[in-house]
């Protein structure tokens, strides 16, 4: 970086398949001079998540695709370097949307203030923010748990998952996890106090969900589809409720097909696919319970961090592939 200038990532090129380095390339750029109502922004964590890969495509979906040549959409966490916005001051620590680059102009009303005293910059692009926030949410206000209920959550160790195990479980469930690896299931029971945690990789998953959920399953929180949905369904108890977060079973681009459709009917479940950004009055109340969480110990999350913007792609491409352990960042500085 240098006087008037950052570097950034864009999207060179729309992937075919599985994403590869070469979908991105890493630019110089030069700094838009501040207007009144801006703000100037040193990102200091990037925020690497599996919708990218969404809008990477120009598949119809619920929000604009990711244009050829531009920055690469995604959150960050940095410090105000210069301020044209009566609400933010230089030096205030921030997070919004400013992609995957080094600094970034924004206007007042996409940026959120933060407190750094007591909860770590990088937690409010994980457990602190958006991915928080959606395991709140679809716990909460979709699957609505009772004590007793046994949930599922697939990849259960990830920024996601991992919330939602530890909320049930404060609020009297069982909890079980999905999740790849013995080192993996491994975290989500002894660390993060699920019950139990079935390794998909194991090659057993049908007997192993069974001998998990001897009571069946009341909840499941989706963020996968695939073989552990289709194992999951026939488990499932008269009037569950499904939370659908997200497919990363198709996240290049196959068909994700659910094999065990009758028992949506014969349990009579409710599934119901959600985007948490559509939910933004409830941000206040939900990013406020989970950061008491965090700043008092309860609420436990883990970290995977890429060394510089340079090394974004790989990162993201070892997102998508379940190379990462909890929340995947980029560190800046």
């Amino acid at each position: 970086m240098t006087a008037g200038t950052y570097q950034r990532i864009v999207l060179a090129s729309r992937p075919r398949g599985e994403v590869q380095p070469d979908n991105f390339r890493l630019e110089s750029a030069q700094l838009p001079q501040l207007g009144d109502g801006q703000v100037l922004i040193r990102n200091h964590y990037l925020s690497l998540d599996p919708y990218m890969r969404g809008r990477m495509s120009e598949a119809k979906s619920y929000a604009a695709t990711q244009a050829i040549g531009e920055t690469m959409i995604g959150g960050t966490a940095g410090e105000v370097l210069a301020s044209k916005h009566p609400k933010f001051a230089v030096g205030d620590m921030v997070v919004g949307m400013l992609g995957w680059a080094e600094m970034g102009v924004a206007d007042g009303a996409t940026l959120r203030k933060v407190d750094t005293t007591h909860i770590p910059l990088s937690a409010f692009l994980g457990v602190a923010g958006m991915p928080g926030m959606t395991a709140w949410y679809g716990l909460n206000h979709i699957m609505k748990p009772k004590a007793g209920d046994t949930i599922l959550v697939s990849a259960a160790s990830g920024a996601v998952g991992s919330v939602v195990g530890q909320l049930a479980k404060q609020q009297g469930c069982r909890a079980v996890g999905i999740a790849g690896g013995p080192d993996k299931c491994a975290y989500v029971v002894n660390e993060l106090g699920f019950d139990a945690c079935i390794d998909y990789k194991a090659g057993n998953l049908v007997d192993d969900l069974a001998a998990a959920t001897p009571d069946g399953i009341d909840a499941i929180f989706e963020n996968v589809g695939g073989a552990g949905f289709d194992a999951a369904l026939p488990r499932m108890n008269a009037f569950g409720r499904v939370a659908l977060c997200g497919m990363i079973a198709g996240y290049n681009g196959e068909d994700v097909s659910i094999r065990n459709m009758r028992h949506m009917l014969t349990s009579r479940l409710t599934i119901r696919g959600f985007i948490v950004s559509e939910h933004l009055d409830l941000w206040p109340q939900g990013l406020g319970e989970l950061g008491a969480l965090v700043a008092s110990g309860k609420l436990k999350y883990r970290e995977t961090v890429a060394p510089d913007l340079a090394s974004a792609p790989e990162a993201f491409i070892g997102l998508l592939k379940g190379r990462n352990f909890g929340k995947q960042l980029v560190k800046l500085i």
